[in-house]
């Protein structure tokens, strides 16, 4: 008997337009807006603005976001504080649509700056921000469509699944790499600093965290295996941000995931942070407009680009099955793929800048435009280290040089191998141009 596709896709979308609890949302809510204030503070204390954004000379841009540029230090200071704002009004529930668009804009914009700075918990923040623009409020009646709470789940979901996915490697099961490079360098750690030396605990992670991310979504849906699931990823996460220094990543998936908790665990949890001094003056728990109207557009306009993003967030990571080669080496379809902390690469980058008319050529101190991060991250990427070859020239040739050519020797370790060279030593990188068809002067691994 055939499956009625046009009547699985009906019935999905009534399924998903239908209102729901909002309790486990207004919890998340309040969760993921604190936790984004506590970064965004974090980050301009810190000293980071400065570091990131203004000191450097050059900027690595996404594919596509070369207009993006960094504005004055004041001007980020503000837009800092504007995401602390929008973060808080998410957290209370104040003016909530202006705060979810505001924190977008602000998040998104500061993260596309700078393209060396990119992380995958980055990426799943924005993606939370974007969906947060459109969930309708919660009504009176403590109601929100199904789809609100859905697409939440689903991007944690495909967070961790696919993160699991990319760990079925020979590398990752096999040599317990990078893990077994990674781990001893702890051994100082109290306790358990002598047991990470040990090639077995490289095993051990390595396959653990493997099955971690492919399992723990599916856990934390179960309720049987629920609380259990949810100690694990408490555990998981903090052990990881403790060996790893990761940033906030461990905090927002502990926090993200008490989406999947029931209904009534939700209640409960709000009922005492209502009962709190001070809570009902603060936060705003509720709307007495109906539902039916809070969303910013129909939901039968929605449908197309729900559809859209859904297949877009489950076919992109996979578009690295388009490019020959090794992944980890090229990084041909790498980023936005959900990779985390896969290998351990490094580099060393030396650029040669010619004059085509005099034939003299010089070695560029990359440090004279790059911070040390940067340098690092550009070190072992194809496409940074073109875009570091053209501004190089495009610098170059402002000072006098002739038509500059701009060649870089370039070796790389990857998982602790010896190095190789990434890319053609000979080829003049001024003829290159940055596209989505794969990089021919990338040498095979």
């Amino acid at each position: 008997m055939g499956i009625d596709v046009k009547s699985f896709i009906r019935n999905s979308f009534n399924k998903l337009a239908q209102p729901v609890n909002a309790a486990p949302f207004v919890s998340f809510r309040i969760v993921f807006g604190f936790l984004m204030a506590f970064s965004a503070l974090r980050f301009v204390l810190l000293g980071w603005i400065e570091d990131h954004y203004t000191e450097p000379l050059f900027h690595f841009h996404y594919y596509g976001f070369d207009w993006i540029h960094a504005v004055s230090a004041s001007w980020l200071y503000m837009i800092h504080i504007l995401m602390i704002l929008a973060s808080i009004g998410i957290m209370t529930g104040y003016l909530f649509r202006v705060s979810s668009i505001l924190l977008f804009l602000c998040f998104t914009y500061t993260e596309l700056i700078d393209l060396t700075y990119y992380l995958n918990h980055y990426y799943f923040v924005s993606l939370i921000c974007f969906w947060l623009m459109f969930i309708p409020t919660v009504d009176k009646h403590q109601k929100i469509p199904a789809w609100s709470i859905f697409i939440i789940k689903f991007q944690l979901t495909l967070v961790y699944l696919y993160a699991g996915l990319a760990k079925i490697n020979y590398d990752w099961l096999i040599e317990a790499l990078p893990l077994k490079i990674w781990l001893p360098a702890h051994d100082d750690l109290f306790l358990i600093g002598p047991l990470l030396t040990l090639p077995a605990t490289a095993y051990v992670f390595s396959w653990f965290g493997m099955l971690y991310d492919c399992s723990i979504a599916f856990l934390l849906m179960y309720k049987p295996t629920r609380p259990f699931a949810y100690i694990t990823v408490i555990v998981f996460h903090a052990l990881t941000g403790f060996l790893f220094q990761i940033g906030v990543f461990p905090l927002v998936m502990i926090g993200a995931t008490i989406i999947f908790f029931s209904d009534t665990w939700h209640e409960n949890i709000l009922k005492r942070i209502k009962a709190l001094p001070l809570i009902k003056e603060v936060f705003v728990f509720s709307s007495s407009r109906d539902v039916k109207t809070k969303s910013i557009f129909s939901f039968a306009l929605f449908k197309t680009f729900f559809v859209a993003y859904l297949l877009f967030q489950i076919l992109f990571p996979w578009r690295y099955l388009l490019y020959p080669g090794n992944l980890f080496w090229t990084e041909e379809g790498y980023r936005f793929s959900w990779r985390v902390m896969l290998m351990e690469k490094a580099g060393d980058a030396t650029f040669y800048v010619k004059d085509s008319k005099t034939g003299r050529e010089g070695i560029v101190d990359n440090r004279e435009f790059l911070n040390a991060h940067q340098e690092k991250q550009m070190s072992f990427q194809p496409d940074m280290i073109l875009q570091f070859a053209h501004f190089l020239g495009e610098h170059y040739q402002r000072k006098g040089v002739n038509q500059p050519e701009v060649r870089a020797e370039v070796y790389v370790t990857l998982n602790a191998r010896p190095s190789k060279l990434l890319i053609d030593p000979n080829k003049n990188l001024m003829l290159e141009k940055d596209t989505w068809k794969h990089k021919s002067w990338i040498l095979a691994d």
